[in-house]
């Protein structure tokens, strides 16, 4: 598997772990909002919190990066 499929995975797992518990715990807290509500809130909430991976080709090896609001500068795996 190539390093630019894995970080399209990586951002599609986090990105719909981090939409799932986030709307949990909105339907939790606030169990009266309508649904496109809590939908919109949860989807802007997701793309800000979740990490994002990208991948380059650096001397001909393939490299993925992680870069997350919580982490301070770009990780390399």
């Amino acid at each position: 598997m190539s390093a630019k499929v894995r970080a399209f995975l990586f951002n599609f797992l986090c990105f719909g772990a981090l939409f799932i518990l986030i709307r949990l715990g909105i339907l939790c807290f606030f169990p009266n909002l309508p649904y496109l509500i809590i939908f919109a809130i949860t989807g802007v909430l997701a793309i800000v919190l979740s990490p994002r991976f990208a991948a380059y080709e650096d001397e001909g090896k393939e490299v993925l990066l992680m870069r997350w609001i919580f982490l301070k500068g770009i990780r390399q795996f």
